[in-house]
């Protein structure tokens, strides 16, 4: 089978003979290591210069759809403005279309008003409405990247964000070290139960601490909204007075301290995702214990390239799984 690339064309890139390109090409015995290694080099290098000639002049309008509490889509807005200069020569816009609070047929409606669109970069609920938007928009020629939460029975060309179900166990192993010999309960604090994303942390954290004894107690359905997440964790502490940490899935975490502080309690542990302005303020004041982040910059960046890709406008790269970093005080990233 004929490659990509002639031999002549390889072996200019590499600076090797055509004859030493066509033994790599062709598997032939006798050739180093160091060599093969320059030859498949010379090849990505060329991929990299046809995809640059690709996007030469291009244009690209991505639409950004997130129902998320306000202090997470504006960092997750940060971020992909900061990446999108990082696709020149292409030009590459994003339209955000960006809410708190709603329900399933608000998020299916804003995707059927969407129009001139390149892609979607989408968080939203794992609801058979929406996974039929979807279809409908990649039917249309639309790509679809569900990001931090997947609605895995669409047809998106792809998912961009942590394994919630390793978050959610990680997260009950730095509650058991803290907690140690105390039998304190958990309280676990979702958003709402129809995103995918946190219903499988909150498994993970379940099957994690299964074999503790520790009673676990539920907060959902506030959106991360302070005033409602705060009214329901006094609740929740009122009626569970042996609840002594968190396990904070879907944000509100002020409202969840300032309960705690209403009531006089002590939180012995508190676990929390993202490292938003809240979260950075409430680890530095010893509030919250350790937050599990993940880059949101590289977040929005591979999210862009699998658009890209989908469109035929970059090379296809294999997705790697997005890692959990555990930050504590100590080691709050600098350029955040």
């Amino acid at each position: 089978m004929p490659h990509r690339y002639k031999v002549r064309e390889i072996a200019q890139q590499a600076g090797l003979s055509e004859a030493t390109v066509d033994r790599v090409l062709h598997r032939r015995p006798g050739v180093r290591e160091s060599t093969v290694a320059e030859v498949n080099q010379a090849i990505a290098d060329l991929d990299k210069q046809r995809a640059q000639l690709r996007l030469n002049g291009r244009r690209y309008l991505i639409d950004v759809v997130m129902q998320t509490p306000r202090r997470f889509s504006d960092a997750f807005r940060a971020a992909v403005e900061a990446e999108l200069p990082a696709f020149a020569p292409a030009m590459v816009r994003a339209r955000f279309h960006l809410w708190e609070s709603g329900t399933t047929a608000q998020m299916v409606d804003t995707l059927a008003r969407l129009r001139g669109s390149h892609g979607v970069v989408l968080k939203a609920q794992d609801e058979p409405e929406v996974a039929e938007a979807i279809d409908r928009l990649v039917e249309s020629g639309i790509p679809v990247v569900t990001y931090t939460t997947d609605v895995p029975a669409s047809a998106r060309c792809g998912y961009v964000g942590i394994d919630n179900h390793g978050a959610g166990v990680t997260a009950a192993y730095l509650v058991e070290q803290w907690l140690g010999e105390n039998p304190s309960g958990v309280l676990i604090t979702l958003s709402r139960t129809v995103f995918r994303g946190e219903g499988e942390r909150e498994v993970g954290f379940r099957s994690a601490l299964r074999g503790s004894g520790r009673p676990v107690v539920e907060v959902s359905d506030a959106d991360g909204i302070d005033a409602t997440q705060e009214r329901l964790v006094l609740d929740a502490l009122e009626a569970n007075p042996g609840v002594e940490a968190v396990y904070s899935v879907g944000g509100g975490n002020v409202a969840t301290v300032a309960a705690f502080d209403t009531l006089g309690r002590k939180c012995r542990v508190f676990v929390a995702h993202d490292l938003d302005a809240d979260n950075r303020r409430l680890l530095r004041e010893g509030r919250i214990s350790a937050v599990l982040h993940n880059d949101l910059r590289a977040d929005a960046r591979l999210a862009l390239r699998l658009i890209l890709q989908e469109r035929g406008a970059l090379p296809v790269e294999p997705a790697r799984p997005v890692p959990i970093q555990v930050v504590t005080p100590y080691n709050l990233p600098v350029h955040y």
